[in-house]
């Protein structure tokens, strides 16, 4: 059972890795299958269901230093706003003054986490959907077109189109967390305090995880249509024309293009994640407490 206790830099950095890591390598073919549909050159001509795997090596080199990243911000941001809180709770007359700013606190960690994700997440995503499109047959080869541009745009330029896409990733990923992980905090918290007990457990982690990330999810879909088709496309387009193209081109129910495998994907995707971070957070701080006494 996991306690109230804020972990630690170094729980948040382990857990954070291998719930990033187990999430993408376990769901991997259904990512490949939302960023094939949403390609504009279709979902057969994108490879259909023929190498599902294909581009696993950007994922498992980047998800586990994403994750950390996102993790060990977000629990820092949450312990610093939350320990501001109860001080100020303190001086102006007592526990539970201030409660309703506790979704707000979530919004914001969550947020920062994001950004600080986003730093090793969009180059790992731009090398591996063009692996999963097909553009190239694997993550090094896609790596490797992109680096031999160096000569013609320069270092800068490959710098750029390394994090294509970035504006539209912070726009989709920050709307996401700032839906899921607040729902998930509150989740748990309402569990705590219907069972009486100080902790969650990695199922009940997990299952709050499901049901926040489904929702998000669903609501997040046309800003990863947008965010897929800007990483894709054969040379760098601004986000508002790329995204009147795609109303004239293919109309509104373009930007709902994969929403079924991607709800279905961080569906799961959040239970693993959350519940296996829940887990090998809930074993180290066991572990630590044991240490200590």
């Amino acid at each position: 059972m996991a306690s109230t206790t804020t972990p630690t830099f170094t729980t948040a950095l382990l857990s954070g890795a291998l719930a990033g890591t187990t999430v993408d390598l376990s769901l991997y073919p259904l990512d490949t299958l939302k960023t094939r549909l949403q390609s504009s050159s279709g979902f057969l001509a994108s490879g259909g269901f023929a190498g599902i795997y294909r581009g696993v090596g950007s994922a498992i080199i980047g998800s586990a230093p994403g994750a950390a990243l996102f993790f060990c911000t977000y629990e820092y941001s949450k312990s610093f706003l939350s320990a501001r809180r109860q001080a100020k709770q303190i001086t102006e007359g007592g526990p539970g003054l201030r409660e309703w700013e506790a979704p707000i606190e979530h919004m914001v960690a969550a947020s920062l986490g994001e950004v600080a994700a986003c730093a090793v997440r969009v180059p790992t995503e731009v090398v591996k959907q063009r692996a999963q499109a097909g553009q190239h047959p694997s993550s090094l080869s896609a790596l490797s077109a992109i680096l031999s541009q160096h000569r013609s745009i320069g270092i800068s330029g490959v710098w750029r189109e390394m994090y294509r896409g970035w504006s539209v990733t912070i726009m989709r990923e920050v709307p996401f967390t700032v839906i899921q992980f607040p729902l998930w905090e509150s989740m748990k918290e309402y569990r705590r305090r219907t069972s009486g007990k100080d902790g969650i457990s990695a199922f009940e982690s997990g299952l709050f995880g499901s049901a926040a990330g489904a929702i998000a999810a669903g609501f997040t879909t046309p800003l990863d249509v947008l965010k897929t088709r800007m990483m894709l496309a054969k040379e760098k387009t601004a986000m508002i024309p790329l995204l009147k193209q795609i109303l004239k081109d293919n109309g509104p129910r373009a930007f709902f293009a994969g929403i079924a495998p991607r709800v279905m994907w961080i569906s799961i995707g959040g239970a693993v994640f959350l519940g296996s971070y829940q887990w090998a957070s809930n074993t180290l701080m066991e572990r630590q407490a044991r240490y200590k006494a």
